[in-house]
């Protein structure tokens, strides 16, 4: 960590290309010092300078606005300096470059934040809400996101942590302690609060849950036969012509994809090549292409044409075709163009697969179809206290239940005491990773590695 108090950093705060305002961001020790020689005087604190800037031999570069933030009074906790310039690439490049000249160097993805961290202005989950804010795809993700920038995770993750440290106490001090007279482990104040951490961990995963379903959205591939209508229903659910639509086979060759949201929830439709065996070899590098997208799949939408009736049979769904789908949990078979045959749009879920009954190219059954996306994955649009939250923090929550869990069971069935202090003590260390009090260089690293640069 002293390394990131040793040196200063910089960075263009504002999205790459032309513009009105471009802000180049300064932070860490030489900041003050390198802006001093930037603009040919001393700012004062939280003051909006309008001043001239300058390269590192003198020459004028242009006029703008300079602030400085004193630390710890500032985003990253050091001292910070920003030029709000002409938004230029040419000339922020030359800033920058000066900047660099004069001592500073060029931040990498996300170290801002990472600094922030660092120096606790932030923890993980608030680090992780700025990305989420700024990628934010939807009105109810952006929502959510800031309430976990104002802490609304990171709170209810913290208060199970305390009460986990206090029933780790009690429970420890009742193993180092066995004299005394009173059997603390067969008091029926510890199971309650055990089953009282059970309840508040089920609660919190149910809301991460739909928070990251809002920050990283369903992935959802179209998959069938050539001519089946895989591009026909790519283009309804994207709203718009992405994907060639002919009577041809083996149009679609390559992968497409398009990102659409389903009341807030993000989608990330993939539409594959027609599953078949083939000679051309274009076609089979795209055949192949679909299978890899097949097996990351959150959802597999298996389009049928709605005209062959052999497809909904038993020997359907138990061909070879289907069988090596795999994950039977997670197909939906899309009976398409069924207005050819003048039936009405439905939803089945009677049968080994659910089937949605449509018509992509008049758009019919559109609705019914993105209702069971959501169904399927427990989405609620409704639900207004959703924080963002990510897998990695899901795997954490479920860790700690599952630790928890096990715990409670240790001392329900062997009453072994110190088998539940270290249940306790991995849950407690499984929370404490999606907050940043336990954690490795490595998962920072994957994190903030994923910033833009002036973040």
């Amino acid at each position: 960590m002293n390394d990131y108090h040793q040196d200063t950093i910089a960075a263009l705060a504002t999205a790459v290309g032309r513009g009105g305002i471009g802000i180049v961001r300064i932070s860490g020790p030489d900041a003050l010092d390198i802006a001093q020689k930037l603009i040919q005087f001393t700012p004062k604190k939280r003051y909006a300078h309008y001043c001239d800037f300058y390269d590192s031999k003198k020459v004028k570069l242009d006029q703008g606005i300079a602030l400085f933030f004193e630390a710890p009074h500032s985003f990253t906790g050091e001292d910070v300096v920003e030029l709000q310039a002409h938004g230029g690439p040419v000339l922020l490049d030359l800033l920058l470059d000066s900047i660099v000249s004069l001592g500073g160097r060029l931040a990498e993805a996300g170290e801002f934040s990472k600094r922030a961290f660092l120096n606790n202005k932030l923890d993980l989950i608030q680090a992780e809400a700025v990305s989420d804010l700024i990628n934010s795809t939807s009105e109810q993700a952006a929502r959510s996101a800031l309430r976990s920038l104002q802490g609304d995770f990171s709170h209810q993750v913290n208060e199970i942590v305390d009460e986990l440290i206090k029933l780790r106490m009690f429970v420890e001090a009742s193993i180092d302690f066995p004299e005394e007279e009173v059997d603390f482990l067969n008091d029926s104040n510890v199971l309650q609060r055990i089953d009282s951490l059970i309840s508040k961990l089920d609660k919190l995963i149910a809301g991460a849950n739909q928070g990251a379903l809002l920050t990283e959205g369903m992935r959802v591939v179209i998959a069938g036969k050539p001519n089946a209508g895989k591009s026909s229903l790519l283009n309804a659910l994207a709203g718009k012509d992405s994907a060639i639509v002919t009577n041809i086979e083996g149009t679609t060759r390559d992968i497409l994809q398009e990102e659409i949201n389903i009341d807030g929830m993000p989608l990330h439709i993939i539409d594959t090549a027609g599953l078949r065996e083939s000679e051309d070899e274009v076609e089979k590098i795209g055949i192949d292409k679909a299978w890899k997208e097949i097996d990351q799949a959150d959802r597999i939408l298996l389009v049928v044409d709605a005209s062959d009736s052999g497809l909904l049979t038993r020997d359907f769904v138990g061909s070879a075709f289907v069988d090596k789908l795999g994950r039977g949990d997670h197909i939906t078979v899309v009976r398409n163009k069924v207005d050819m045959l003048k039936e009405a749009a439905s939803l089945q879920c009677d049968g080994p697969y659910p089937i949605v009954s449509i018509s992509a190219k008049s758009k019919l059954g559109l609705p019914i179809l993105k209702q069971h996306l959501k169904d399927c994955i427990g989405y609620d649009s409704s639900n207004e206290g959703t924080f963002t939250a990510r897998r990695r923090h899901m795997t954490a929550l479920n860790m700690a239940s599952e630790a928890v869990n096990i715990g409670r069971k240790q001392l329900t069935e062997m009453n072994a005491g110190e088998l539940l202090a270290e249940e306790l003590r991995i849950a407690q260390e499984s929370l404490g990773e999606i907050t940043g009090k336990f954690r490795a260089d490595d998962l920072l690293g994957e994190i903030f590695g994923s910033f833009c640069i002036g973040k």
